[in-house]
């Protein structure tokens, strides 16, 4: 998992920013299906952990662990390459959009099955998706995918066996992930807003796409181009959900 010194510097606003999305969080919640015990891999500040459920967070960073609410379910300091946690002690495992920061992808996937007796249940994001249009300013984030995205068929070899399901996007997106903005172009010009996405914060320099994203915003260009997404509720921006029973 990253090292927790990487999110004591890049989580400094997670609470704020990622707040979990009902809509989203239907999904991962149905796919729990009745389990009553969960753990929560890379819990951050608590985002989509199931109130109904007696859930144990794990997380890295002391930083994301101090923001979870004081009404929270407790967090165990952890990575996921090395669970501190008996054989089988879970109903069912989640990690959501967390295992591209794992430094050890396989490794972790064989702890969340040790560990877990019924389902495993992942929100990721499939390297090989491309229709997004902020790749146009940034073909930056393409290449990190490749690098720090498992390849969807990988969950099935790690995991025995994996269904995987589209999770669309809607456009008032409340979580602040990389694509949750994809209707309001304008934000991605926040520096603010850009805080609370880790790939902004991996790809380094961002000032040549930021420029020629904010002149097509003032020329009409991504309008022209993009304008049809306005009229859109939701769209498949390449997340994906992992189920492995």
């Amino acid at each position: 998992m990253t090292q927790p010194d990487a999110y004591d510097r890049i989580g400094v606003t997670y609470a704020e920013l990622r707040k979990p999305d009902p809509r989203i969080g239907a999904y991962i919640h149905a796919a729990l299906g009745d389990a009553r015990s969960v753990l929560n891999l890379g819990a951050g500040s608590g985002s989509y952990e199931p109130a109904d459920r007696d859930v144990t967070a794990l997380e890295p960073s002391a930083e994301m662990i101090g923001q979870r609410p004081a009404s929270a379910p407790r967090a165990v300091q952890g990575c996921a390459e090395n669970l501190p946690f008996p054989d089988k002690s879970f109903d069912a495992s989640m990690a959501v959009l967390t295992v591209h920061h794992w430094t050890d992808q396989e490794r972790g996937m064989a702890e969340m099955r040790r560990v877990t007796r019924g389902s495993i249940v992942i929100l990721t994001y499939d390297p090989m998706f491309r229709d997004f249009w902020l790749l146009d300013y940034f073909p930056e984030l393409a290449s990190l995918d490749d690098e720090q995205m498992p390849r969807l068929e990988a969950y099935a070899k790690w995991l025995g066996a994996a269904r995987i399901s589209t999770v669309p996007i809607p456009h008032d997106c409340i979580d602040g992930f990389l694509a949750a903005y994809w209707r309001r172009p304008d934000s991605y010009l926040d520096p603010h807003i850009r805080s609370g996405m880790s790939s902004f914060w991996k790809i380094g320099d961002v000032s040549a796409g930021l420029d020629q994203l904010a002149k097509d915003l003032r020329s009409g260009a991504w309008a022209k181009k993009y304008g049809g997404l306005l009229e859109q509720e939701t769209r498949d921006c390449g997340y994906r959900l992992v189920i492995s029973p």
